[in-house]
């Protein structure tokens, strides 16, 4: 090639290279002519094609040291900058880069390592060129082979930990690179250095750059598979936490790292428990991306440990069967990885129980999406941590965070349908009994949910009377409480479906109105009234056991509102039942607020009475103790608010009993002389019903007996009606003007001479009651006064005559006078 050179007139390589180094190294040289002589170079050797053995020569002989020297000692970044270029291009193209391990090594490290106390700094200051020595580094670990590098690893260590700690991203990345590549060019001489990197690695893994965190990972997984595995312990917290960065790529650095453990890493069989778990969490990734990598990572695990232990699971190979129950829309794992989650679950679940109750909410997410896959690998072999696993779910599905309890949910419905009922549904029963909580009815309805319908059915009434029994059903009035007892009932309704008839009574006890009417369909009956008519019977006869100990905190009490408002035309079928209850717990002597309660409910029933308690026509055959034992001793006056409540509810249902007419004229009759002097006594109450209701009554029980009153009791009645014209209400006046018409109607020939004063000062009293400004309450006024009028009309007409001339209505006053001569009587002014 010289000879080529010296026939076209031009200068060979290697004068051209001698001149210029000359240049370079000229003591008295410039920085220009420096930078000259670089150029000079890098157009010689870059831009011009040149054969890898004479740039090789030229490179290990005449250019290396110069170079080398340049690069530690000029002081211009330019002339650096030119001297690291060429050094690279000439590693790059040389035949033997190799030689080069014994210049620039020392010299790199001098370069990136910080210097001894005592000594000079000599490491490079621009960020740009410690960027290109490390990508130097990177180049000799990528050309030159491990055997030549291997004397040398004590100074690449020094420089990669250096380099980690690299203010400069980039130079951390470059770094973690270079990492890679050393543990790769020299696995049997790399773990004598590799714990030396575990310290600068961790302290970058949270960089707050995610390529970097990723290039971080990355370097982690190949130090410790090509490095000392005992540094695995150290690294795995801090792998552990990137499983929750919040950048997918991070994440995904993580779930490479594990699989490429799980697969190739030396001893990696003591280590499983701890790798399994963050390998198994990308199966819950957000990101589709990396749950695919994730699983397809573990199914190559699983099938290289059925590999290597094939002996051991020969039987289970041979004799692979899917079970007979697997939840839908689950694809059941491989017989490998199922043998790896199995056999180290003992060592697995304790640490997630315990981060299912850390303060982390992160944490718990990711545990509770870890332990389904858990309990989805390990099977029917989750029988051995019940204990564990319920402790911890009994906690984990009241958690605040809506999705940690909605996958520990889901894990309890994997216990239902991989544990047999006989042995889940003891140890939550017995919980249960212990002490009835919210969180044991959420897993208990879940593991029904989760169970098999013909698996389950064995256990059906069991599980039903323990749900009904009173220290369950009963045992609170909490919301949270109820609703997940209502919770296992519709998880009964769904698993089991007409399987629930053997115990539709145990639910009944324990439903609500929407439940009651699936538990209705799945036996085929006609709705809610079927399904009470099929159990009204039991239903009465289990909340009337005690009566006589109820108060007004009592359950039971609750239960008859319901059973007795719903049921509808059933209840009628149970009216012994009910009265028994009514007349126990009306007594003067019981709670009052309890009698309340029972009143309120008795009325509601009366409103419509044929379709509730007279559906079977049999209510008349109590009207005696409706009447005598609860109603009389309900309306004699006590003192208190609660006391005229009740007088409220117990004059609101007599006046039910009279509208519906389940009190009959004839009843009335014989009942009236216990009643009536109740009723007057309630018409001074302060409740404006009560006295509207009892004016109600009052006119018609003057209407029903009419002239079979005597006149002490016409003379006992109408003061109190009167005292009623002056209410503060205007509904109450005017019930109680139309009951003063019926009093008027009980007056025959025989009475009226004895109670003429009574109606003289009765005339008196409306006269001035007709001058009232409300004009309803005068035409009320007037009526009673036509109606009186008949009794004694001269009496009448003298009252008016003397009113007249100070009345404020004088037209209604004519109109009463003409009203009195149209009966036959006429007036004049003598």
């Amino acid at each position: 090639m010289a000879e080529e050179v010296a026939a076209k007139g031009e200068e060979a390589p290697g004068q051209t290279v001698s001149r210029l180094l000359c240049c370079l190294e000229t003591a008295s040289s410039s920085r220009a002519a420096r930078l000259e002589a670089l150029a000079g170079l890098r157009a010689a050797l870059v831009e011009r094609e040149m054969p890898a053995e004479v740039l090789q020569e030229l490179f290990a002989r005449q250019l290396l040291r110069p170079l080398t020297r340049c690069l530690l000692a000029d002081p211009a970044e330019r002339c650096r900058e030119l001297a690291l270029e060429l050094l690279r291009h000439g590693l790059a193209h040389g035949a033997q880069p190799d030689l080069a391990l014994p210049v620039l090594m020392p010299a790199l490290a001098q370069r990136l390592c910080e210097a001894a106390p005592g000594a000079g700094d000599a490491r490079e200051a621009c960020e740009e060129l410690r960027l290109g020595l490390l990508r130097l580094l990177g180049l000799l670990l990528q050309l030159c082979p491990g055997a030549a590098l291997a004397p040398y690893l004590p100074e690449v260590v020094r420089v990669l930990r250096a380099s980690l700690r690299d203010s400069f991203p980039e130079a951390k990345r470059e770094a973690c690179a270079a990492a890679v590549q050393a543990a790769k060019a020299m696995p049997e001489h790399f773990h004598m250095q590799s714990e030396s990197l575990i310290s600068p690695l961790m302290q970058a893994i949270s960089h707050q750059h995610f390529r970097v965190r990723v290039s971080v990972i990355q370097a982690t997984g190949a130090v410790i598979q090509f490095g000392n595995v005992k540094s695995l312990d150290d690294v795995l917290s801090h792998l552990a936490q990137r499983c929750f960065d919040s950048i997918p790529q991070v994440r995904e650095a993580v779930i490479s790292v594990m699989g490429e453990w799980l697969l190739h890493l030396r001893d990696r069989y003591s280590y499983f428990h701890k790798l399994i778990p963050l390998l198994l969490s990308g199966l819950a990734d957000e990101m589709h991306e990396n749950r695919e990598l994730a699983l397809s990572y573990w199914k190559k695990v699983g099938l290289q440990w059925e590999k290597e232990n094939e002996d051991d699971i020969k039987d289970k190979l041979d004799f692979y069967s899917t079970p007979p129950y697997y939840p839908q829309g689950l694809a059941r794992p491989g017989l490998g990885c199922r043998e790896l989650v199995t056999r180290d679950l003992f060592r697995i679940l304790p640490g997630l129980c315990h981060d299912l109750t850390d303060w982390v909410t992160d944490t718990r997410v990711k545990a509770s999406r870890l332990l389904f896959i858990l309990l989805q690998h390990a099977e029917d072999h989750i029988t051995q941590h019940m204990e564990l696993l319920l402790r911890t779910l009994y906690r984990a599905c009241l958690d605040e965070e809506v999705l940690v309890g909605r996958e520990c949910l889901k894990a309890a419905e994997l216990i239902g349908t991989f544990v047999s009922p006989a042995v889940s549904l003891k140890l939550i029963v017995s919980d249960l009994k212990k002490a009835p909580l919210p969180s044991h009815l959420m897993v208990l309805s879940a593991v029904i949910r989760g169970s098999p319908r013909k698996v389950l059915q064995p256990q059906l009434v069991y599980l039903a009377d323990t749900l009904s029994h009173p220290h369950v059903s009963q045992c609170t009035a909490e919301v949270s409480y109820l609703e997940q007892l209502l919770g296992c009932v519709e998880a009964f309704l769904e698993a089991c479906q007409e399987d629930c008839k053997e115990i539709s009574l145990q639910l009944t006890k324990i439903l609500l109105e929407d439940t009651m009417k699936s538990l209705a369909e799945v036996q085929g009956l006609a709705g809610l009234v079927g399904l009470y008519r099929q159990h009204i019977a039991q239903l009465m006869e289990w909340v009337s056991s005690a009566p006589d100990t109820w108060t007004c905190y009592s359950s039971e009490l609750l239960q008859l509102d319901v059973i007795a408002t719903h049921s509808g035309p059933a209840i009628g079928e149970a009216l012994q039942e009910l009265f028994l209850i009514l007349k126990t717990c009306l007594q003067t002597s019981k709670d009052p607020l309890m009698r309340l309660k029972l009143f309120s409910t008795f009325s509601q029933l009366l409103q419509e009475s044929n379709k509730t308690v007279n559906s079977q026509g049999q209510f008349c055959n109590y009207l005696e103790i409706v009447i005598k034992d609860i109603l009389a001793p309900n309306l004699q006056w006590q003192g208190g608010r609660t006391a005229a409540a009740i007088r409220t509810t117990a004059v609101s249902c007599l006046w039910a009993l009279i509208y519906s007419e389940l009190l009959s004229p004839e009843e009335i009759l014989k009942v009236e002389h216990l009643l009536l002097p109740m009723i007057l006594a309630t018409l001074d109450e302060d409740s404006k019903m009560t006295r509207s209701l009892s004016c109600q009554i009052t006119s018609v029980f003057l209407n029903v007996n009419g002239k079979q009153f005597q006149p002490d009791q016409l003379s006992t009645i109408y003061p109190e009606l009167l005292k009623r014209l002056d209410d503060a209400s205007h509904d109450v006046r005017l019930e109680a003007a139309k009951a003063l018409v019926n009093w008027f109607k009980c007056i025959d020939d025989d009475k009226k001479a004895l109670l003429k004063t009574n109606i003289e000062f009765l005339y008196q009293e409306l006269l001035v009651e007709l001058d009232d400004p409300n004009q309803n309450i005068q035409l009320a006024v007037l009526d009673i006064l036509k109606e009186g009028g008949l009794l004694y009309p001269d009496l009448l007409a003298k009252e008016i005559k003397a009113v007249l001339h100070k009345h404020r209505s004088p037209a209604f006053l004519n109109q009463l006078l003409l009203h009195i001569e149209s009966t036959g009587w006429r007036y004049s002014e003598s």
